[in-house]
């Protein structure tokens, strides 16, 4: 009997592509002319919005996606623009319209970060594989791809893993705190060398902690690995910002994160209104 491969990863499905951006203002600009120019800058970008991507985009989600702008407070950064949309060249024109803009004439680019909206099947990748094992089969073979097709697109159906893939912008919560992770390759301590079924209860346990939050923090986890230097992006939206403060707490004192957890900075804000 065949056992299930240490480095085997999980399945994961994939929706939006995502991008963060983080400026530096070039000049003084009060909080009145700030608000007209992300104004500006919002309706010239729904108005490049007329193209074939609207198409490509009801076949995937719900919509062509959305951009919000969030005005950074204790950071060393002035503003972050966070675009969803429908394709990486979707991406590229909201990166376009908003160089382009007036409010772009007054930003100088501090960082970027490059993802997509994630949801990893480490539960049901782990299943699949002990099933193979029992057999006497493996990863990968046939009867292995047929199951792992069928469930994943049962999955991707289901309105929870749609709203991970196709997350709305939340109109009632206004603050915003972003910031990029990866999963540690230390000698003793490395992420990667554990067996799927470990990954897999470590991450069911860590997705609990995240639950406890419902209704009071949305989060958005996009996946950065081949796109970023970092592996994962972490979203998170809230009516009261202490809530960031709680929930972060609370996940680091899960196992995964108090030994697997490796984090950026922080960009914590307020969303401008237009």
């Amino acid at each position: 009997m065949t056992t299930p491969s240490i480095a085997h990863p999980p399945e994961t499905l994939e929706g939006w592509f995502a991008l963060h951006q983080i400026f530096r203002f070039k000049q003084q600009i009060d909080a009145s002319r700030l608000a007209m120019m992300v104004k500006g800058a919002a309706n010239a970008r729904a108005s490049a919005r007329k193209s074939p991507a609207k198409k490509r985009a009801k076949k995937a989600g719900p919509a062509e996606g959305w951009s919000c702008f969030v005005r950074l407070i204790g950071s060393s950064a002035d503003l972050m623009v966070i675009h969803f949309r429908d394709s990486l060249d979707s991406i590229a024109a909201a990166q376009d319209d908003l160089a382009h803009s007036r409010l772009g004439g007054i930003l100088d680019p501090a960082y970027t970060f490059l993802s997509v909206a994630e949801a990893g099947l480490y539960h049901l990748t782990a299943e699949l594989a002990r099933a193979a094992a029992s057999r006497g089969g493996k990863v990968g073979d046939d009867e292995y791809t047929r199951a792992l097709t069928e469930r994943a697109r049962l999955e991707k159906e289901s309105a929870h893993v749609r709203r991970r893939l196709y997350p709305e912008l939340p109109g009632d919560m206004p603050y915003v705190s972003f910031y990029p992770m990866s999963k540690r390759r230390d000698a003793a301590q490395n992420w990667y060398t554990l067996t799927l079924d470990e990954r897999s209860r470590l991450m069911q346990a860590h997705g609990l902690t995240g639950r406890r939050y419902a209704g009071k923090v949305q989060q958005v986890i996009t996946g950065a690995i081949g796109l970023d230097k970092w592996e994962w992006g972490v979203t998170l939206f809230a009516r009261d910002p202490l809530e960031f403060k709680k929930l972060v707490t609370d996940m680091r004192f899960d196992e995964v994160s108090a030994k697997y957890a490796e984090f950026g900075d922080f960009y914590v804000g307020r969303i401008i209104s237009v």
